[in-house]
């Protein structure tokens, strides 16, 4: 079963997530950077859908590491944000919050099996 790595620090968002993916992937969520970087160093998920706004790191600054680095560089990475305004191209997709479940859930599947 493929894997998803979900770093949000909203627990409600986080929760409404894992539940919406739990039938299909294994997922491990993190409320923060500090314990997501301490995951991926480990592990190796098939995507990352990761909030940009984080207590204690950047997603955008996350994401651009992620794509540097030779071990996690071909490892999907959808950002979130509720700033609509937000530009990466380090990241495979962006979706707003508040986001539609199954536009969601299309496009992890879209990039999950890409």
């Amino acid at each position: 079963m493929k894997e998803i790595f979900i770093v949000e620090d909203d627990q409600d968002i986080r929760e409404l997530i894992e539940l919406l993916l739990s039938d299909a992937y294994t997922v491990r969520s993190f409320p923060n950077a500090e314990r997501f970087k301490n995951s991926i160093a480990t592990g190796r998920p098939d995507l990352i859908l990761m909030d940009i706004m984080l207590p204690d790191g950047n997603g955008q600054e996350m994401c651009k590491k992620l794509a540097q680095n030779k071990e996690t560089n071909e490892i999907p990475v959808i950002l979130m944000s509720a700033h609509t305004d937000i530009v990466d191209e380090t990241a495979c997709d962006f979706i707003a919050k508040p986001f539609d479940v199954d536009d969601l859930l299309l496009r992890i599947e879209k990039h999950i099996n890409a």
